[in-house]
């Protein structure tokens, strides 16, 4: 991999823009979906996130849980990890093939802060900030190695958390998701609390949480005095958001159905993908009636053939009604 996303920052901001990434996504960031993102102006995807642990331990875990391709990138791959060694071994292992790792300090499901990974982490500045170390000096300086933040109810125990992050650990960039662990996802994002602990950190910073058009994207970096902006749900209904699309183009969907046979995911992923995709194009009773209906990828072929022009790869006006916006490589 050649992309180094600390240049990837260097270019947005020399385009006067934030940069724009994918979030990891448990289950719904993988390959197919990260190649249709990368069509409409995501600069840096990642994977979904990784349980070090297991990863480092078992090769049918590795089989099963990354997959990417030479055109996969920029890529960071996200590990959930409460282990120095862990870390440092998975991020080794994965260093050929990806442009950088990310410690998940937010993951806030119960079944993740059990495990000691994700959440349970903003309680152990010190624990991230030897990790963060560990990987370093395990995968060389120059290997990009980030944190996924989230806030604390009281924003100053998150600078103190980033302030030791910081110290001597050689973190290169820093995504602060502005909720707590606690908060929904339908309460809107505390942007100040965003803002506030960016004003703390000494490397680039990314804001997380409520960018559901290319205009919040603009707001939220500009407010927060952020360097990049990362989607979550909004490119889920709208993957092509970043590039000024209100509503998922058509052509997304014909793009991702080639991207799902080329790079196959269990079914059910698929659907629920072409599920959000269509959120603002059909009527929600429709979308179900396609989940009820279809339990394959060529079932679900037929289904969209019934209703739509599914134009393939190689069939003339095969995407070529839309206009894409170039991402930064």
């Amino acid at each position: 991999m050649c992309h180094s996303p600390l240049s990837l920052f260097a270019a947005s901001k020399a385009a006067n823009r934030p940069l724009f990434i994918q979030a990891p996504m448990v289950r719904y960031s993988k390959l197919p979906f990260r190649a249709l993102v990368r069509d409409y102006s995501v600069d840096l995807c990642y994977t979904p996130m990784i349980l070090a642990k297991e990863f480092v331990r078992s090769e049918a875990a590795r089989r099963s849980d990354f997959t990417t391709a030479l055109s996969d990138a920029p890529l960071m791959v996200q590990f959930g990890a409460s282990e120095i060694t862990d870390f440092a071994r998975a991020a080794e292992m994965v260093q050929p093939y990806c442009d950088g790792v990310n410690l998940n300090c937010g993951c806030p499901q119960s079944w993740a802060i059990s495990e000691g990974v994700g959440c349970a982490l903003m309680r152990k500045a010190k624990l991230v900030r030897d990790m963060v170390k560990a990987a370093k000096q395990r995968c060389g300086s120059a290997f990009c190695i980030s944190v996924k933040i989230r806030i604390h109810a009281d924003i100053e125990e998150t600078r103190r958390f980033v302030r030791i992050v910081q110290d001597g650990s050689g973190v290169d960039y820093i995504t602060i998701h502005g909720r707590t662990k606690n908060t929904r996802s339908s309460i809107p994002v505390d942007l100040d609390g965003i803002r506030k602990v960016a004003e703390v950190c000494e490397v680039p910073t990314v804001a997380n949480g409520d960018v559901f058009s290319r205009e919040d994207a603009f707001r939220i970096a500009e407010f927060c005095g952020v360097d990049g902006v990362m989607a979550a749900r909004g490119l889920m209904t709208n993957p092509a958001l970043f590039s000024g699309y209100k509503k998922t183009p058509w052509g997304a969907v014909e793009r991702f159905m080639d991207y799902a046979v080329e790079y196959p995911i269990p079914f059910r992923l698929t659907q629920h993908h072409i599920f959000d995709m269509l959120d603002q194009v059909i009527p929600k009773k429709e979308r179900v009636l396609m989940n009820e209906t279809t339990n394959t990828l060529v079932e679900m072929i037929d289904w969209l053939d019934e209703r739509f022009v599914l134009r393939r790869k190689g069939d003339p006006g095969f995407v070529s009604h839309e206009r894409t916006l170039l991402p930064l490589f």
